[in-house]
């Protein structure tokens, strides 16, 4: 029988359908190890504001804000948050405490009807400027509306328009059984960083909760995501430029492989990058990948996007 340890870690989310099973997945977790736990959920501008495209909005982790907050003001003592949505730059005093097992990485794209529509001229949702701009890389005579929400706003969206499709990361609707039939995986887009993976946040200065929490976390997701976040750190991206990036550990032969990609918001210009490194080098490969694109035309690339998004 393990003994339950004193204090009661009271978990901060956001109250969306996705937000919840990922605080419950921990709550779980947590409990099995012992811990007391209570869930505290909090609404955040991101969920509120459902009118303006998040780049519109001026702010990056605009999801996570209001749980930072709520942490600082002792509210709750953990976050739990999907990772991309995570600014690469963490409020002063929060941490990152664990980082879970990694689900799908995949963007899929939910259709309505067969695929003809992609030879042809399509419609296609999102909120991302990332998926916007590599869709119209690859579709260029497509149109791509602006799409807002939580997980289960956006499907509802989707049936309530005459759109062809949305885009969705595979993970968010696997996580609570939305994923319909109709779906196409989107293997030729590169994902945003940390796309699939759940991180914990804490309070530097509580050590009882950091010492908890770090027991679930996954080494080798860990070391992916730090690879990604640091590739779009190094390249200003923070949440709003489009920006995708994927590494894997390869166990057979102790390899990172890594793809990054920066694009401009009408998807004309790409710059990518692909490496494979011994695992013993992955501590600079995010930053090195980037490197090498601001120095071959990404560093004129971003101004330009900077420049476009003040408009």
């Amino acid at each position: 029988m393990l003994k339950v340890k004193e204090k009661t870690i009271r978990i901060g989310t956001r109250d969306s359908e996705l937000a919840l099973w990922q605080a419950h997945t921990v709550q779980k977790q947590l409990q099995d190890l012992g811990y007391k736990t209570e869930i505290v959920a909090v609404k955040s501008d991101g969920d509120i504001i459902l009118d303006k495209p998040l780049y519109e909005l001026g702010i990056t982790g605009i999801f996570t804000k209001t749980l930072d907050i709520a942490m600082i003001n002792g509210q709750v003592d953990i976050a739990v948050h999907s990772m991309k949505d995570v600014p690469t730059a963490l409020p002063k005093g929060i941490v990152q405490a664990a980082v879970l097992e990694r689900a799908n990485v995949l963007d899929i794209l939910v259709h309505k009807g067969d695929l003809s529509f992609l030879e042809n001229n399509g419609t296609i949702a999102t909120g991302s400027l990332r998926r916007q701009a590599q869709w119209w890389n690859k579709y260029p005579n497509h149109t791509v509306v602006d799409l807002r929400g939580n997980v289960n706003t956006r499907m509802q969206k989707l049936k309530d328009n005459d759109w062809n499709g949305a885009v969705f990361a595979a993970a968010g609707l696997e996580r609570i059984n939305l994923k319909p039939d109709s779906f196409t995986n989107l293997d030729w887009m590169i994902p945003a960083s940390a796309q699939g993976a759940m991180v914990i946040v804490a309070m530097e200065n509580d050590g009882f909760t950091i010492d908890a929490v770090s027991q679930l976390n996954d080494i080798e997701t860990e070391i992916c995501t730090y690879i990604e976040r640091q590739f779009l750190r190094t390249l200003e991206g923070g949440c709003t430029a489009p920006i995708g990036a994927l590494a894997k550990y390869n166990e057979h032969d102790d390899t990172i492989d890594f793809k990054g990609v920066l694009l401009s918001i009408d998807g004309k210009q790409k710059l990518e990058i692909e490496k494979a490194v011994d695992i013993s080098e992955w501590k600079k490969l995010g930053f090195n990948s980037a490197q090498e694109i601001l120095e071959n035309g990404g560093a004129e690339l971003m101004k330009k996007i900077k420049n476009e998004l003040k408009k």
